[in-house]
């Protein structure tokens, strides 16, 4: 028997605590909430996205009555980058979330489809991609999306 041990470090901030391109990162993923379309959920999340060469682009979650239809904020953000740079990789992404008239309390992460996709465009420019969570009470930043989606499918068929 062999064991495989996983561990992901979260470092865990104040927004004062942040660098400032990180601020606004966070802050434009705050704004992002107010263009989501959540009719149903009524959770409204935004995102940002941070390109290695300084661009920056904005999503927000877009429900449908057709369930699978819709889109998360991050695949939102990700897919406008993608089309726009797609030959630039992916340096930071801030997710925040509102609902009842407030923000999160604590950090909301990403749903699993989110993850791979983070995961996806991480491994396609082989350049970690740095994710932080927005909190009112704190900001969860981690180092990478495989951090947040360990054991995920992967074409390395050597990998154990």
């Amino acid at each position: 028997m062999k064991q495989k041990v996983i561990e992901t470090i979260v470092n865990i901030y104040r927004f004062t605590e942040l660098e400032p391109e990180i601020q606004v990162l966070i802050t434009k993923a705050k704004e992002q909430t107010k263009n989501s379309y959540a009719p149903y959920s009524k959770f409204h999340v935004g995102a940002a996205v941070l390109l290695e060469n300084g661009a920056l682009f904005l999503g927000s979650n877009q429900e449908n009555a057709a369930f699978p239809a819709g889109i998360c904020a991050e695949r939102v953000a990700l897919s406008y980058a993608n089309s726009e740079y797609p030959n630039e990789p992916v340096k930071a992404i801030a997710i925040a979330a509102y609902a009842q008239q407030e923000f999160s309390a604590q950090p909301v992460a990403p749903c699993g489809i989110c993850r791979q996709s983070l995961l996806e465009v991480e491994r396609r420019f082989q350049s970690p991609i740095s994710i932080y969570l927005f909190g009112t009470e704190y900001i969860y930043h981690i180092s990478s999306a495989e951090k947040l989606l360990p054991m995920a499918f992967s074409l390395d068929k050597n990998e154990a």
